[in-house]
């Protein structure tokens, strides 16, 4: 199918980007790996694409003041994914080559993957289990969302019609971090069946001291946990595979479709949790003692 008739700004600023969308009839532009196809399909029909890539502010990115790493909207993931100031996000290298292909991350952005929301995303779930900070301006001004909250469900997010987002910032690991990442496709690219993206935290001593797990492609949006207590039950991928399998008969609630049941996710789901909290814990103390 072809799109519906739109037109088309490529404004210079973000205020001029807030007036084009002024009045909610309007579509942000950034990347356009999923917007395009959405219009395709013509399950889209915005009146205006309001194409950001022209505000100079927008195509920023690296470390912040805050000691994080800071994304705008305009940068692609093929930037991020080779910039060498990102490997204080080690998630972020983790996760990038399983973003879709080489080709889509050349136009694909950040941030454009955190509004489209898809449950099966690999970036939202990131951002999920470092706890991000969303940046968002609307016509009541600025704001920045965790993104735990910032995703309210499937392709739903709190930006609003006349809302852009401006900004991610993701916070850099910290001595002690470990973390894991793994995701089950049909093919490498697609959406994942299910997925795992988790956090460890370590004392000197060793001892757990915080776990953070989200899972993606089992939901309607990404899902997080504090799994502290479940680290308590074992460390090694055996041990801990009777919590993660109680963990995922909680979480697992998507329906079952031809790629696979509900049943065999929560399968994958919880192989995946068991693996990658046990390897996040390895890289968490060994980094502590390399440190």
């Amino acid at each position: 199918m072809k799109a519906a008739p739109f037109a088309y700004v490529r404004p210079p600023t973000l205020d001029d980007v807030l007036t084009e969308l002024a009045g909610g009839d309007g579509k942000v532009l950034a990347g356009g790996q999923s917007l395009v196809p959405v219009l395709a399909m013509r399950l889209g029909r915005p009146a205006t694409l309001v194409d950001v890539t022209a505000v100079p502010e927008l195509t920023e990115y690296g470390p912040d003041a805050r000691s994080g790493y800071r994304v705008a909207a305009a940068v692609r993931q093929r930037v991020v994914e080779h910039d060498p100031a990102a490997r204080d996000v080690p998630l972020i290298a983790m996760a990038m080559p399983f973003v879709g292909h080489r080709e889509l991350r050349s136009r694909g952005t950040v941030c454009g993957s955190l509004a489209h929301a898809d449950p099966a995303a690999e970036l939202p779930a990131v951002a999920c289990c470092l706890d991000a900070q969303v940046e968002v301006s609307g016509p009541g001004g600025a704001r920045t969302v965790p993104a735990r909250e910032f995703v309210t469900g499937a392709m739903t997010t709190a930006a609003g019609p006349e809302d852009v987002v401006t900004a991610v910032t993701f916070p850099a690991a910290r001595p002690g971090d470990g973390f894991g990442f793994a995701e089950i496709a049909r093919r490498h690219g697609d959406f994942a069946l299910a997925g795992v993206v988790c956090r460890v935290q370590v004392a000197d001593s060793g001892a757990v001291r915080s776990a953070v797990l989200t899972g993606f492609g089992i939901s309607d949006r990404a899902v997080t946990r504090d799994v502290t207590a479940l680290l308590a039950t074992g460390e090694s991928e055996e041990d801990l595979r009777p919590a993660t399998t109680e963990l995922a008969a909680a979480l697992v609630d998507t329906g079952g479709d031809t790629h696979g049941s509900t049943g065999y996710r929560r399968r994958l789901f919880a192989v995946l949790a068991a693996r990658e909290l046990s390897r996040a814990l390895l890289r968490a103390r060994e980094g502590r003692t390399t440190a």
